[in-house]
């Protein structure tokens, strides 16, 4: 507690003190916040974080790393020279999460000029630009576009963050870190809902999360829930994510990942779909967060397609969206520990008073411009509510944003940042009249339940159960059960080896494992390295999920000799290696494996 007090004490001085670099962290069911103090380093590549191998158990490093850390491994994005700052922790201590709060400042937020940098119009024009020249051309499944709140702040900055972290604290649920990271060029504070890629004990975990349904400010509505969970552009969304981060799984775990779920992800003004995704594995922690850049949930689908469309319609730098907050450390017997959450529902705070909120909506083939305009309104909602900033409902407000003064203290009596549900256009509720069931505080103006009141799982609904489990009935099987080492072993196929031809659509190393399972030697390939290297082509056009498998059987047995290849060759359409033809990597149409074949769902999607 001293540490929390020397640190909150210094950044609360009335001449607005300088602590120097800190974080606080409240990890997803901790009863206490996690303090963190250090020195601040930058460095240039993810191989240079600093993860010491002697010393405590514990966080060791604690990195900011930016969505411009893609240049890293040569995939596109406006570089915008943001620095990968890492705080290197050389005093950690836990601080019971109520002593906590009673130390953190609870005061008005002040902020000016609040407004998106797009306006809901040119917003809802790239969306339709998107919809139509690129998914609506096969350029990809999925694009997330971004556009940012910004505001000045009147309060001292790093104030207003303490301010706003104990207001997320106090009153968003459901996210997997509630954090504040100062290292003195900026401070980044929020709650995001989002694990991208954890590591403990050699279990590697990710956790795909899509799909947004605002909650009414009248209180969850299960009919409207589950009109959310049936909704095709909803359903869609999931299956991409999972289907990417399945990739990212295939190249950082031994044996690929294994999918559980789907659950809801229930936070207090909006509820999410989501799946984890489970894998054991043996890579340098720095190694699994570079080749996990970055969650397709920000990003898109195909991924390195999804960068150059990004580039394309934003041509802007993303600054810290879309990247990661990374906390690397040792466990008790040495071993390498990784926590790092996705930075979205994150505020950027500037030394001078800057505020940044970039918000995001994933576009599939059944978006509207109306519908994603609302579901950036909604994504902000619960960091701009926690600094006083409330910007109007609405799928496409025709009149501009407000730039007056917001107080975070003295929140409009009634008004509620849940502003109704985004997918019926139901309108928010501004009664000014007291409700039984919010509390009488400050808390009140943030439509949050009273101190006491139960928090009931959505999912405990029956309907609401069995709607999600029919989420799994177009997965394939494989996936979703854990796998014995060598119990899908064919005997036929010891010896054999398969070469399979990545043309840029990394369907191919779920595939690998596919194979590998079979008791097949695999080698994967980039298709610009396996020219002339073709021996016997493994089509799997038209097969359903894990049916893929007694294909690659029956090819591989007319193989003929131990010494036969199976090459499988994948593209996405709108990548270098696929031309408008039909052809991928040279190789012609008709012989192209479908994307589908490795994936985690049946059929061609």
């Amino acid at each position: 507690m001293d540490l929390l007090r020397s640190l909150l004490d210094t950044a609360t001085a009335t001449a607005g003190g300088e602590p120097g670099p800190f974080a606080l962290l409240r990890r997803e069911g901790a009863d206490h916040l996690d303090v963190l103090r250090g020195e601040l380093d930058v460095v240039d590549r993810l191989a240079d974080l600093p993860l010491p191998t002697a010393g405590p158990a514990g966080p060791r490093t604690l990195a900011l790393v930016p969505y411009r850390q893609l240049t890293e491994r040569g995939l596109t994005c406006i570089d915008d020279a943001m620095p990968l700052e890492c705080l290197r922790v050389d005093e950690h201590v836990r601080v019971p999460l109520k002593t906590a709060l009673a130390a953190l400042p609870d005061r008005a937020v002040t902020a000016t000029g609040g407004h998106f940098d797009l306006s809901d119009e040119r917003y809802a024009e790239t969306v339709s630009t998107v919809l139509r020249e690129e998914i609506g051309r096969g350029e990809g499944a999925n694009f997330v576009i971004h556009r940012v709140y910004t505001a000045s702040l009147d309060t001292p900055p790093l104030v207003a963050g303490l301010a706003a972290l104990r207001r997320l604290l106090l009153g968003e649920r459901g996210a997997y870190w509630t954090f504040l990271v100062h290292t003195g060029t900026r401070t980044l504070v929020g709650a995001t809902p989002e694990r991208h890629v954890s590591v403990d004990d050699g279990l590697i975990m990710m956790n795909p999360i899509s799909g947004t349904h605002r909650l009414p400010a009248t209180g969850p509505d299960p009919a409207a829930l589950l009109r959310f969970l049936a909704d095709p552009k909803e359903i869609d969304e999931l299956y991409m994510v999972l289907d990417e981060e399945l990739k990212m799984m295939a190249r950082v775990a031994d044996r690929g990942g294994e999918v559980i779920g789907p659950q809801l992800k229930q936070m207090a003004h909006l509820v999410h779909t989501e799946y984890l995704l489970a894998g054991r594995g043996d890579a340098d922690v720095r190694d699994v967060l570079r080749e996990t850049m970055f969650a397709p949930t920000v990003t898109g689908s195909p991924l390195d397609n999804a960068l150059r469309v990004i580039a394309r319609h934003e041509r802007r730098g993303r600054r810290y969206y879309g990247g990661v907050c990374a906390l690397l450390g040792r466990d008790e017997a040495g071993r390498q520990t990784l926590d790092a959450p996705i930075l979205i529902r994150t505020a950027e705070i500037t030394p001078d008073g800057r505020l940044r909120v970039p918000v995001g909506a994933t576009l599939v083939r059944h978006s509207t411009a109306a519908g994603e305009v609302a579901e950036t309104y909604t994504k902000a909602a619960g960091v701009l509510a926690a600094l006083g900033l409330h910007p109007p409902a609405g799928p496409l407000p025709t009149s501009p944003l407000p730039t007056g003064t917001s107080t975070a203290g003295t929140l409009p009596t009634g008004t509620s940042t849940a502003e109704g549900d985004a997918t019926s256009g139901e309108s928010a509720e501004r009664d000014d009249e007291p409700r039984a069931d919010r509390a009488p505080d400050s808390r009140r103006g943030l439509g949050l339940p009273a101190p006491g009141r139960p928090h009931v799982p959505l999912a405990a609904d029956p309907r609401i159960a069995g709607a999600l489990a029919a989420r799994n009935t177009h997965l394939a099987p494989f996936w979703l059960r854990r796998r014995e080492p060598e119990a899908a072993a064919v005997p036929a196929l010891t010896g054999r080896s398969a070469l399979i031809v990545d043309a840029e659509d990394s369907f191919t190393g779920m595939l690998a494992h596919l194979l590998r399972e079979l008791g097949l030697a695999v080698t994967l390939r980039p298709w610009q390295q396996a020219a002339g290297q073709q021996t016997l082509l493994l089509n799997s056009a038209g097969c359903r999920g894990c049916g893929m498998i007694s294909s690659a059987v029956r090819v591989a047995s007319r193989a003929g000799g131990g010494g036969g290849h199976v090459v499988a060759a994948e593209g996405a359409a709108g990548d270098p290696g696929a031309d408008r033809g039909g052809r991928a990597g040279g190789v012609p149409a008709g012989d192209v494996g479908d994307a589908a074949a490795g994936s985690s769902r049946r059929g061609v999607r």
